[in-house]
């Protein structure tokens, strides 16, 4: 049985694009374990369990009555399976700051506790975190979900990564050539012309952060650099790319591709698709 880690925000992910690869995995009896920053239970974003949402960019709705239902299912309080998540606070180590006055002492224990976590983590055969807009707060500047994704990295497992969650891969970069690890990938995720102009929103605060804070196409074509490529493929209903070992979907409709294209990558050796 293939197992699949799956990391998902604490302040809220988008119901979809967690429902989409999760039933890949389950048609295939892939385990599936769940992680969050604190071991919080995550929390679907409202709009994504509301049929008559009209988001914004795209001026329709984009939630059906379908998976609204099968999101308000998974994100019942009495549904069980998303319950007790592996907590990454207590999982991963913390990085000591620079300043500390046994800077070196804690930076070896610390990459010494990050060998034991790899160890853990031969147990998975592939990371997936899930988008949305909770990521933006609690997953993309995340030293520890940074941590994860190298660890899988250097094991040559498949990493999977929606919408904002794309962000964490664009970040994950060794403490050594501070590289991003997709410079010369091909990836996708959310493009500009589908960011808000306002209304980012959160679970658990009323804040309305207006846009948000940063652009990810932006940040995605700089990270992969002259010799990769980011596809917005604006226009185009589905954009999904696989550049092994990565996975990317852009938003929303590109969840399920993204669960069926990493089911791919594991079952029949999948390398390319999308560009």
């Amino acid at each position: 049985m293939k197992k699949i880690l799956t990391v998902l925000s604490e302040w809220g992910y988008w119901g979809e694009e967690l429902v989409g690869p999760l039933e890949a995995f389950d048609v295939e009896g892939y385990h599936v374990d769940f992680a969050t920053p604190t071991g919080k239970r995550p929390v679907a974003l409202p709009p994504s369990m509301d049929p008559y949402f009209i988001d914004p960019p795209l001026g329709k709705t984009v939630v059906s009555e379908e998976m609204a239902e099968k999101v308000k299912i998974l994100d019942n309080p009495n549904n069980p399976r998303l319950d007790n998540p592996i907590v990454l606070s207590k999982w991963l180590p913390d990085r000591p700051y620079w300043s500390s006055p046994k800077i070196l002492r804690e930076m070896e224990a610390y990459y010494q506790a990050l060998e034991e976590v790899q160890k853990d983590l031969e147990q998975y055969d592939a990371i997936l975190i899930v988008g949305g807009s909770g990521p933006i707060i609690d997953l993309a500047n995340n030293h520890r979900v940074h941590d994860l994704i190298l660890s899988f990295y250097k094991m040559g497992k498949p990493i999977a990564a929606e919408c904002y969650g794309v962000t964490c891969l664009a970040f994950a970069r060794d403490l050594g050539d501070r590289k991003s690890i997709i410079w010369g990938k091909h990836v996708t995720g959310h493009c500009k012309e589908y960011d808000y102009l306002d209304g980012t929103g959160f679970v658990g605060t009323d804040l309305n952060m207006g846009p948000p804070p940063y652009p990810l196409e932006y940040i995605l074509r700089d990270a992969t650099g002259p010799d990769g490529q980011y596809h917005g493929n604006v226009g185009k209903s589905i954009s999904v790319i696989v550049d092994h070992p990565f996975i990317t979907g852009r938003s929303t409709p590109d969840s399920y591709m993204t669960g069926q294209k990493l089911v791919e990558v594991l079952e029949k050796g999948l390398t390319r698709y999308g560009w």
